[in-house]
């Protein structure tokens, strides 16, 4: 049986945001630079937007409540720091309305 945070991660990926299904796009069948990306999946008690297990690179996609949740956010991105995840974010506003800019920033994180 799958455990909760699966569940819950599987269940994330059923109602992705218009930026979180736009970033998957320009993610997904190692489009970018090779890099296999998985979406909405469980790293410890957390489910993160997108990662790339071989750089160890965590993408976040912020809309206007984490505006509200700043603190578990900074927690959540320490967590995953010190486990050698290294976390960058990006607001919806900005994957919609410039996803070539936020797609080369994503590849110069992995170089």
């Amino acid at each position: 049986m799958a455990s909760r945070n699966t569940q819950r991660a599987r269940r994330l990926r059923r109602q992705s945001t218009d930026a979180e299904r736009t970033l998957w796009r320009l993610l997904r069948n190692r489009q970018l630079g090779g890099h296999k990306f998985r979406r909405q999946s469980p790293i410890g008690s957390y489910i993160v937007d997108f990662f790339c297990l071989e750089r160890k690179l965590v993408i976040e996609i912020d809309g206007g409540k984490h505006q509200l949740r700043a603190q578990a956010d900074q927690e959540r991105t320490q967590w995953l720091e010190e486990r050698g995840y290294r976390v960058i974010r990006f607001w919806n506003n900005q994957v919609l309305a410039e996803p070539e800019a936020v797609q080369e920033a994503i590849l110069a994180a992995l170089e």
